[in-house]
């Protein structure tokens, strides 16, 4: 059993929810992307927050394997020309990578909460 007295699902959802990983109450969001200073229900200050490049990297991995398998899916099946495949996935994979790329952020903020990541530090005394 974790030590952990915060229990994953209600933060993960918290998270996709884009919602404060604290009360899960208030906005984590101020825009489509753009975090909120703090939480206008319980003051926690969104600082500790760098989710960095992590959440389009996810993004980009889970929605490209999903619409590449149905491409191939498409090709083999149907045989389309050339022109219905970007008609059709191009759109697709900007939709479900617009739509996705708030909640992977979000999740990935929660859990740094939970964690208490922080940026690493190098302790570069001359006594060791």
């Amino acid at each position: 059993m974790s030590a952990d007295t915060n229990p994953l699902a209600p933060l993960i959802l918290s998270g996709l929810k884009g919602r404060c990983p604290r009360c899960g109450k208030g906005r984590l969001f101020d825009g489509f992307l753009t975090l909120k200073p703090e939480c206008e229900s319980c003051g926690l200050s969104y600082g500790f927050a760098d989710s960095g490049d992590g959440p389009a990297v996810f993004v980009m991995l889970a929605v490209g394997f999903l619409v590449i398998a149905l491409v191939l899916w498409t090709e083999i099946s149907y045989s389309p020309p050339f022109w219905v495949h970007i008609v059709i996935w191009a759109p697709l994979a900007i939709a479900l990578s617009l739509a996705a790329l708030r909640a992977f952020k979000g999740v990935l903020i929660v859990l740094q909460y939970r964690h208490s990541a922080a940026e690493g530090v190098i302790n570069r005394d001359d006594d060791a």
